[in-house]
This record gives C-alpha cells, sequence and structure tokens, in this order.
C-alpha cells in the first residue's frame, strides 16, 4: 500500500523570520489522521530567514536529525558542542536525558534551508549525543547512501531505533530500486524535483508512506533529491 501526503496538505507556520511546513502534527498544527508514521514523529521543512534563529530550548528522549538543504544551520548545545551544517551534511542528536540546543541562520543575507526530523527512540533516558558527518553529492549519485542507522555502519550516523535513512541523488531518468524486509515499512520524502515510486509521481515536499509493498522503483523524472525512510 502507497500512500501519497501531498506537500499541499501539510501543516503551516509562518511567523516572518521562520516558514515551516509540518508533515506531521506539530505545535499549533494537529491533525489526528497525520501523527506520524511508525517510530517517525516529525518531519518540518523550514526556511529561516538571515541573522535569525530558534533561541535555546530543550529536547528529551528523542532522536533529532537535521538535514541542510540550502544556506547554513549554525548549532551550539549544553553538551559543549558548537558547529555549522551545510548541504551533504547529517546531524544527529539524541536528546535521551535532556539536552538544550539552539539552532541560528548565520548569513546576513542568505535563508537557510533545512528538514528537521525527529525519530523515537527504543529507550528512554538514555545519555545525550551528538555526532555529524559529509556526505559528497558523488556518493549520493544515483544510489541510495545509508546516512543514518541503528548500528552506525557503513560509516552511517547512529541512532537508538530499528530505522534506516538513506540519501540519494536522482538525474532526470535515473532509476534506482530498494527492497524491503517482509514486515518493514518505508517512508519517502521528496527533498527536490520530481520522481516516480511504483508510478506514484512525487514532487518535491510530497512524502510517501509504504507498507505491505517491498519492491520499490525509484525513476526521476526531474533531477531529484530524496531522503528513503526503512522503518521497523
Amino acid at each position: 500500500m502507497i500512500t501519497l501526503r501531498k506537500s499541499t496538505e501539510r501543516g503551516n507556520a509562518n511567523i516572518g523570520w521562520l516558514n515551516s511546513f509540518h508533515t506531521f502534527s506539530f505545535a499549533n498544527y494537529y491533525d489526528p489522521k497525520h501523527m506520524g508514521f511508525r517510530q517517525l514523529r516529525v518531519i518540518n521543512e523550514d526556511k529561516i530567514q538571515p541573522g535569525r534563529g530558534f533561541g535555546a530550548h530543550s529536547h528529551r528522549d528523542m532522536e533529532i536529525i537535521s538535514y541542510v538543504i540550502a544556506g547554513a544551520l549554525e548549532h551550539k548545545d549544553s553538551m559543549g558542542n558548537s558547529s555549522i551544517i551545510r548541504p551533504g551534511e547529517v546531524q544527529i542528536m539524541s536528546a535521551g536525558t535532556g539536552v538544550t540546543h539552539s539552532e541560528y541562520n548565520p548569513s546576513n543575507t542568505e535563508l537557510v534551508h533545512l528538514l528537521q526530523i525527529w525519530i523515537m527512540p527504543d529507550r528512554a533516558k538514555v545519555e545525550p549525543r551528538y555526532a555529524q558527518k559529509f556526505y559528497p553529492d558523488e556518493k549520493r549519485q544515483g544510489k541510495l547512501r545509508l546516512v543514518v542507522s541503528a548500528d552506525g555502519r557503513d560509516d552511517s550516523l547512529m541512532i537508538h531505533q530499528d530505522a534506516n535513512i538513506y540519501a540519494s541523488l536522482l538525474a532526470a531518468g535515473e532509476q534506482i530500486e530498494y527492497q524491503l524486509s517482509p514486515n518493514r515499512h518505508a517512508w519517502l520524502q521528496v527533498v527536490k524535483g520530481e520522481l516516480s515510486l511504483n508510478d506514484v509521481t512525487v514532487a518535491a515536499g510530497d512524502g510517501v508512506a509504504v507498507s505491505d509493498t517491498e519492491k520499490l522503483s525509484l525513476q526521476a523524472n526531474k533531477d531529484a533529491e530524496l531522503l528513503l525512510f526503512d522503518l521497523a
């Protein structure tokens, strides 16, 4: 079963310095039909104005992943980490017993455009941790590059959940296939461009929930960027 979640149907919060689209219920946006998918709880597509950002705020018991699409995001946290995240980089933060952090657009002229992703952990009260890695275009072009996993294999970032996240860039006409194991589920999030998933057309901002379908065929109708979640 393939269920399309159109970008135009997402929740939206536009407060001037931040324009955020919510795939699932978040903050003041509530839709009981869209509370998450499997362990995937949040996918927010955020655009942050130059020189603005989220001040210090706290999280606990959540696996938080940032994926920058354009621009740069400055991160600081109570664990002592301070970094800049740019396109091609993936950041994870296991909030565990509690962590405070801030996220800021350090540019005076450019927007930062990113996805904020939350995955519910498989255990509570773990020690907070932070990691960040760069995955160059050539490692993602025409293939599914594992960037997040439960065991950190293949130079991926580790999270506390049975979930795999793959990143890919597809040129127009390129096709890749992915085989889901029995009783696994998938979520496809299109970051840029347009592609077909088993003949379902999916465009930038769209998401697709996949259950009871093991063979996934992805073909780019236009140059595309995507994230594929393999979930228990």
